[in-house]
C-alpha cells in the first residue's frame, strides 16, 4: 500500500482520499440529498482552474450549483452574513467549502447560519450553542495541506467590531463528508506550500504539547508529524511530487484531528495578529513558533523526544530540537520576525491583551500573564530566532 492508493475512511467523518477523488463530488452531494449546493471559497481561489472545473462537473451531473467567493484571507463576520444571504437568495440546500483555511472557515460559517435566524456570534465557542436543528449539510474540500479543518464545524472568523478572531462551531454540525484529493494541491506556490505545511506542523506540535490525557489525539499528532516530517521539504522543493502532496494532505488532516485536544500560545498570538494585521495564518504561526518553544521549553521537555523522532530530527533534547526547528524554518525561507510582514511593535500590548483571552492560551503547557505574552509578541516582532 502506498500513500497514493485511494482509500475511504469513516473516522472522524466520511473521508474520500486519493488522487482524482474530486470527480466524485457530485456523488457525495447526491448521497447527502443535495441538488443545489453552494460552493464557498475565498477571493484568492475564485479564478483558479479547479473552481471552474468543480462547477462544470456538478452541472454536468445535473446539480444546479452556485458560487460564493467573497471571503478574504482572514474571513470576517460580515462576509459570512453575505454568504448566508447568497445561500438563501439562490435557494441552495447545502454548502461545499473549498480552499485553504479561509475558504473552509467561511463555508462553515455559512453552513451554521444559512436558513436560520441565529446571529453568527451565537455560535461562539465560549457560549452555550443554539438549538441543533436545520443546519445546511456541509462538504469540505481542502486545497492546501495546512488547516486540517475538514472534519469539524469549527472555524476562525474575525469579529469586525472587536478586531479579534473568534472560534465558531456547533457540536451537532459536522461535515457530512470530506474529499482529500492531493491533485488539488499540486499547483500551490512554493511559499504557500511552506506556510500551510508549517501551519499543519504547528497544529500537531501544539496539540501534542497540551498537558492533558488524550491518547487518541496524541496518536494522531505523532502520525501527522511523521508524515509532515517526511514530506514537507519535498513538497516545497518538488512541487509536482504527488506522493509528498498526498502525505502532507493526510498529515494536515490528522493534525486537525489532534488539535481537538487544544492548541497553545502560538495560535493565541497568531489569531490576533491575523485579525489586526490581516497576515497569513500559517506564516504567522511559523514566525511565532521559536519564541513559544523557548518559553515552553521546561514544560514540554518530556514530550520533545517523541516529537523530534516523529519529525525525523537527529536531536532528542530540547536545545537540539529548537535548533532543528529553526533550521527547518530557515530552509523554507520563513522571515525571522513579524516585523518583516508588517506587524508593528507598538501593537504588542493590544495583541497580548487579546491573545490572553483566546481559548488556545488556556491550553498552552505553560500559563502566561498578559505581561509575559506582550514580551513574547515583542520577541516575535523583533525576530524570534
Amino acid at each position: 500500500m502506498t500513500v497514493l492508493e485511494p482509500a475511504d475512511w469513516s473516522f472522524p467523518v466520511p473521508i474520500r482520499y486519493g488522487p482524482g477523488r474530486i470527480a466524485e463530488l457530485a456523488d457525495v452531494c447526491r448521497g447527502a440529498g443535495l441538488s443545489r449546493p453552494l460552493v464557498v471559497t475565498d477571493r484568492g481561489s475564485r479564478d483558479l482552474p479547479f473552481i471552474g472545473r468543480i462547477g462544470e462537473s456538478l452541472r454536468g451531473e445535473g446539480l444546479e450549483s452556485g458560487l460564493f467567493a467573497d471571503f478574504s484571507p482572514n474571513p470576517t463576520d460580515s462576509e459570512a452574513l453575505a454568504g448566508k444571504l447568497a445561500f438563501e437568495a439562490g435557494g441552495h440546500d447545502g454548502v461545499i467549502a473549498v480552499g485553504g483555511g479561509s475558504g473552509m472557515d467561511g463555508g462553515k460559517a455559512v453552513s451554521l447560519i444559512a436558513g436560520r435566524e441565529d446571529p453568527l456570534w451565537d455560535f461562539d465557542y465560549d457560549r452555550k450553542p443554539p438549538e441543533a436543528a436545520g443546519f445546511a449539510p456541509l462538504i469540505c474540500v481542502p486545497t492546501t495541506a495546512g488547516t486540517g479543518a475538514e472534519t469539524e464545524s469549527t472555524g476562525m472568523i474575525t469579529d469586525s467590531e472587536r478586531g479579534v478572531k473568534g472560534c465558531i462551531w456547533h457540536p451537532a454540525q459536522r461535515p457530512v463528508a470530506a474529499i482529500l484529493d492531493p491533485e488539488l494541491t499540486v499547483g500551490l506556490p512554493r511559499s504557500l506550500t511552506a506556510w500551510t505545511g508549517l501551519d499543519a506542523l504547528v497544529h500537531a506540535v501544539e496539540a501534542y504539547s497540551v498537558p492533558a490525557f488524550h491518547p487518541l489525539c496524541d496518536g494522531a499528532a505523532l502520525e501527522a508529524l511523521r508524515l509532515i516530517g517526511g514530506a514537507l521539504t519535498t513538497a516545497v522543493e518538488e512541487p509536482r511530487n504527488l506522493e509528498a502532496r498526498g502525505a502532507m494532505l493526510v498529515g494536515s488532516c490528522l493534525a486537525g484531528v489532534s488539535f481537538l485536544k487544544g492548541l497553545g500560545m502560538v495560535h493565541a498570538i497568531s489569531h490576533m495578529v491575523g485579525a489586526v494585521f490581516d497576515t497569513h495564518h500559517g506564516l504567522t504561526n511559523a514566525i511565532v513558533l521559536p519564541a513559544i518553544l523557548r518559553f515552553n521549553q521546561a514544560a514540554i521537555a518530556a514530550k520533545v523526544p517523541a516529537i523530534s523522532a516523529a519529525l525525523g530530527f537527529q536531536s532528542r533534547d530540547s536545545g537540539g530540537f529548537q535548533t532543528e526547528v529553526e533550521g527547518l524554518l530557515d530552509r523554507l525561507e520563513i522571515p525571522r520576525g513579524l516585523g518583516e510582514i508588517g506587524v508593528l511593535p507598538n501593537a504588542a500590548a493590544e495583541l497580548a491583551e487579546k491573545a490572553s483571552r483566546d481559548p488556545a492560551a488556556l491550553t498552552n503547557p505553560r500559563q502566561a500573564s498578559v505581561a509575559e505574552i506582550e514580551a513574547l509578541v515583542r520577541e516575535a516582532v523583533a525576530g524570534a530566532r
